[in-house]
């Protein structure tokens, strides 16, 4: 390509022309304009629950089911947005109950309608540290319990100790903070402002 030709030129055109073969590996990572969609041999399957607004994998291929998901009575569930993250990735595809191809988009709106306890903001960050190769999973809910069947909105423990017990999905006390403060024997908190001079 000769210099006359650079301002007809986009800067992806131009970025794509001019690299090396030697480089696509660090472009997967580096590129923010290129696609992170990654196509996959092994795809795992899942079918999204609207009731628990989880995804229930009926398909497991590849070593990441040891970190993701959470197992409740032998079955695998994904939250949305693990969900999300894998099927960005390309590992994973997602059915209705008709068994028809769930789209990203669908599933974008379905968390953006709340209802499955996480919201945009939440996904990038989870999506973020993922990428960065961490183990992220939602605070206070088990990977895995013994005896314990999957509810609508909950996972009750029937079946062990705890049978009384509620993991709730969604923490429902909003000042679980405060009360995580007092638990630690901190109770009096107070905001301190600067005056300028």
């Amino acid at each position: 390509m000769g210099s006359d030709d650079w301002g007809s030129c986009s800067d992806n055109e131009v970025y794509l022309q001019d690299r090396n073969e030697d480089d696509d590996e660090e472009d997967c990572y580096s590129s923010g304009f290129l696609s992170k969609l990654q196509f996959r041999k092994d795809i795992s399957k899942a079918r999204w629950v609207d009731d628990l607004a989880m995804a229930e994998v009926v398909e497991k291929k590849g070593k990441m089911w040891v970190t993701m998901g959470i197992v409740r009575n032998g079955n695998t569930y994904c939250f949305i947005e693990e969900t999300l993250f894998l099927i960005e990735i390309g590992a994973l595809h997602v059915l209705d109950g008709n068994d028809i191809h769930l789209s990203l988009k669908e599933l974008y709106e379905k968390l953006s309608n709340g209802k499955s306890g996480c919201y945009w903001e939440l996904f990038e960050v989870y999506k973020h540290l993922k990428s960065l190769g961490y183990v992220v999973g939602r605070h206070g809910i088990p990977w895995s319990v013994k005896g314990q069947q999957i509810k609508s909105g909950t996972c009750s423990l029937e079946g062990s100790q705890e049978s009384n017990e509620m993991l709730e999905l969604e923490p429902k006390d909003e000042n679980s903070v405060i009360e995580l403060f007092n638990n630690m024997q901190i109770t009096d908190v107070q905001s301190i402002i600067q005056s300028r001079n």
